[in-house]
């Protein structure tokens, strides 16, 4: 019903910059959250940042400052610009959309996951 892909992942040094694209596409009607979300090897998957179709904007306290989500609505679109990255940013991230209204489904809502893309912060 919805797809998400995810690019812009890749290994860089402390205090480089990389960003991440997530297209959704499918039978979407509306999607009222759109966010990112990381998982560290042998960690919970955590927050990262999350923007609502409106402008509200949600971030983990260990990337206040750093990152940036932002969101084209026309394309179902959303970024996370990430500078000055260190090595405890190295995670597999996840794109997620929520509160999802896709045409035909019998539920109100439903929510979906990207398949993940790696970012490795080294030198």
């Amino acid at each position: 019903q919805v797809q998400l892909v995810e690019s812009g992942g890749g290994l860089v040094q402390p205090g480089g910059s990389l960003r991440l694209s997530c297209a959704a596409s499918g039978r979407i009607i509306k999607i009222n959250a759109m966010g990112w979300y990381r998982q560290a090897p042998g960690k919970q998957r955590e927050l990262v940042a999350v923007l609502t179709s409106g402008t509200n904007t949600n971030y983990a306290d260990s990337v206040k400052g750093r990152f940036t989500i932002s969101r084209d609505n026309a394309k179902n679109t959303v970024y996370l610009q990430m500078n000055s990255l260190k090595p405890e940013d190295t995670a597999v991230y996840y794109c997620n959309a929520d509160r999802v209204v896709v045409a035909g489904s019998l539920l109100p809502y439903s929510s979906y996951w990207g398949q993940g893309t790696q970012v490795s912060v080294s030198s």
